[in-house]
């Protein structure tokens, strides 16, 4: 399909976006992720062996993870990405993603106890 071209004089009708285009970044994110699933899935093969003392610390793993991604997110709207867009690639709503990860609470993990290190009080 051909469109029709506009001369100088006759500006395009349509205003421009509010958003402006950001330029695309490579970065080696697919590689990074593909080696934390390997790490992972590791782990998970060693508890399910039957070292029943490093549940604990998997389970744990689960709220250091919430904290990273609720930083990911915190980073990604500071530089002008909208909830639209962070929830597109999370394959969730705009107001799903934004009632999750909307408000900053207080960490999940807290590193200055003593459980972070799996020490004794």
């Amino acid at each position: 399909m051909t469109y029709a071209t506009r001369s100088a004089e006759h500006p395009p009708p349509v205003k421009k976006p509010l958003t402006p285009k950001r330029p695309y970044r490579v970065v080696e994110n697919d590689e990074y992720a593909a080696f934390l699933r390997r790490v992972i899935a590791a782990y998970s093969r060693r508890v399910a062996s039957g070292d029943i003392e490093a549940i604990t610390t998997m389970a744990a793993l689960a709220g250091h993870f919430e904290d990273a991604t609720r930083q990911a997110i915190t980073g990604l709207r500071g530089s002008g990405y909208s909830w639209a867009d962070i929830a597109m690639r999370l394959g969730i709503t705009r107001q799903g993603a934004q009632q999750r990860w909307g408000d900053t609470p207080p960490s999940v993990t807290d590193t200055s106890s003593t459980a972070a290190d799996r020490s004794c009080p």
